[in-house]
């Protein structure tokens, strides 16, 4: 019985640290390498590019200023 009690005292306070952190973390804005990568996929996707293709589509699609 004891053990029990204990472990609850610990599954306490552990399952309320893990609501809060979730409840209170901040969402993360994509930083602009992160957006750029982002559609160059998307272009490269709807290309269909792959292997050779799609490296050298990306290399220089990332390397564009937008």
């Amino acid at each position: 019985m004891k053990k029990i009690a204990s472990v609850m005292l610990l599954a306490i306070p552990l399952s309320l640290s893990l609501t809060l952190n979730t409840a209170f973390a901040e969402e993360k804005k994509p930083t602009a390498q992160q957006g750029k990568m982002k559609a160059c996929n998307a272009q490269a996707k709807e290309q269909a590019l792959k292997g050779a293709d799609r490296k050298a589509f990306m290399s220089q699609c990332l390397k564009k200023k937008k």
